[in-house]
């Protein structure tokens, strides 16, 4: 005779019969009426998840029979096997991933130090087979009845999960509730993904902030997807629901390679990679203070129109996202003038040299598009501390060593443009079109510090200053004077902008930088 987890006694079983049982209690561990919660919030379980991200058939399980050790607070009447989290590996259009999926009908999914050390042991499975790595994440903080142990095997997850960053692509799909330490273990990825009817991320547990308490707010409110991928950053993308969530990172992934060591795969299509970009013209208005949308010039530039945008809505005088060039991964970094006329400021800056590093880290190549009139001003930006978040993304573009290119379509003054992928920053290919102004400030603000002596003193103040204006424009304005110092590679025509793009890229996917012994640089976080 021998013991099922749940107490049970079955005599006279083979081994085979024996196994059979253990692994029928480990695929359905969860208590019932947390099931029937689950069920009736439209959630799925870990293993249908799982079975949802990954190809049919292609699950590899690791751990099934791990159980907690805890005695205290009668854990001992209820050791579940799995301890709450499904882990393993599998496939997602064919190529191997490796996963693990927080169980909320197990300890509603709290981390207790098993599930800790089983997700640390697929975590550095995964670093070590170099494989990208996938979590999803529905769980409520720290198994308080297991005391500092929960803690303690957190904290080496935490370790593991730092030594995985910029080695192998680290995703977090937070599908429900998740608090404490687990989400800063969540947010240690490389892109987060919370779905928007049930994904909320906090760094205490809404029982116990005093604004949900007291009912100033709710919990969406506080820490709801919404919030989180316009306000606060966390998130890149909501997804519309679960499914959702599993394309988003399929479609992710599609542009990133297994490894830092590896190159991004190339799929190309339909589009050639000379085709004139016509419609360019007319997207972006001569009149440098009219506004346009940044986000329809990248479309008419990039293979077949298709721009994966992140976090969308914050900081969204910034656009950061991938695309291809003739089948080759790029990350797109571009301002947008229609929000703050482009300028940047504390979130953008931030925003932008994140995407910056992470397309470094993951070897694909770098496009900026610069229409910026400089950072924004005023008390706020200052006194948060524009100067130093603004020097994260100067830090970002100059630190980074994968081919980078940038296309002036329009404003690029003073510090902001310096901070845009310039070519004293070590920008390998830079262009502008022919409306294109690189100056220090605009040609009105210029004149108005530099002729204000003059200014007052004529007797037709608007004619002299427009014909300053115009000669300032000539001569320190105009694309073709930073081209003659070396600081454009080209002038060209809007229209044949992906054109010479692709042409550019190309030799340059072979580029390699050598990089000056240090453990690492002290960017001004």
């Amino acid at each position: 005779m021998y013991r099922l987890p749940h107490g049970r006694l079955m005599p006279e079983a083979s081994r085979s019969d024996e196994l059979d049982a253990m692994r029928q209690s480990a695929y359905s561990p969860g208590d019932s009426s947390s099931l029937r919660e689950l069920r009736a919030e439209g959630r799925k379980t870990a293993r249908e998840r799982i079975s949802e991200l990954l190809d049919p058939n292609s699950f590899v399980e690791v751990d099934a029979f791990v159980q907690h050790r805890a005695g205290d607070h009668n854990m001992h009447l209820h050791r579940p096997l799995g301890d709450g989290v499904v882990a393993g590996h599998g496939m997602i259009d064919g190529r191997r991933v490796v996963c693990f999926a927080q169980d909320y009908s197990v300890f509603s999914g709290s981390m207790g130090e098993m599930h800790a050390k089983k997700v640390a042991k697929i975590a550095e499975f995964a670093e070590k087979s170099q494989l990208p790595l996938i979590g999803i994440w529905d769980g409520d903080g720290q198994r308080v009845e297991e005391g500092v142990t929960s803690l303690g095997a957190t904290g080496e997850l935490l370790d593991i999960l730092v030594a995985c960053s910029g080695r192998i692509p680290l995703f977090s799909l937070v599908l429900g509730t998740v608090s404490g330490v687990s989400a800063l273990a969540a947010g240690l990825s490389d892109f987060v993904i919370l779905g928007s009817d049930h994904g909320k991320m906090f760094m205490r547990s809404p029982y116990m902030i005093p604004e949900i308490i007291e009912g100033v707010v709710d919990e969406d409110s506080l820490g709801g997807a919404e919030q989180h991928a316009s306000r606060s950053g966390v998130a890149c993308m909501v997804a519309d629901d679960e499914q959702d969530a599993f394309d988003i990172v399929a479609e992710i992934l599609s542009f990133l390679p297994d490894h830092t060591l590896a190159e991004p795969l190339v799929l190309r299509g339909s589009d050639a990679w000379d085709r004139k970009c016509e419609g360019l013209e007319e997207l972006v208005p001569s009149d440098p203070n009219r506004p346009y949308d940044m986000r329809k010039v990248i479309r008419e530039i990039v293979d077949e129109g298709r721009f994966l945008e992140l976090s969308e809505y914050y900081a969204e005088n910034v656009v950061i996202g991938f695309a291809r060039l003739d089948g080759h991964s790029v990350g797109i970094v571009g301002n947008q003038p229609s929000v703050l006329a482009g300028c940047l400021d504390i979130d953008a800056s931030v925003k932008a040299a994140r995407f910056i590093r992470t397309c470094d880290c993951y070897n694909i190549p770098i496009v900026t598009f610069v229409d910026v009139p400089g950072f924004l001003p005023g008390t706020v930006q200052e006194w948060g501390g524009i100067i130093r978040h603004g020097a994260k993304l100067l830090y970002s573009y100059a630190e980074a060593t994968v081919p980078k290119m940038a296309v002036v379509t329009r404003k690029a003054y003073g510090g902001a443009y310096l901070a845009m992928s310039c070519k004293h920053l070590g920008s390998d290919y830079n262009v502008s079109w022919p409306g294109g102004e690189l100056a220090v400030m605009g040609a009105e603000g210029a004149v108005n510090i530099i002729h204000r002596k003059e200014l007052s003193e004529a007797s037709d103040v608007d004619g002299v200053r427009n014909e300053l204006i115009s000669e300032y424009k000539t001569k320190f304005g105009d694309p073709y004077v930073a081209a003659k110092h070396g600081w454009l590679d080209d002038v060209v025509e809007p229209s044949d902008t992906r054109k010479l793009l692709v042409r550019a890229l190309k030799p340059l996917l072979n580029k390699r930088e050598w990089v000056p012994p240090k453990k690492h640089g002290n960017i001004p976080l």
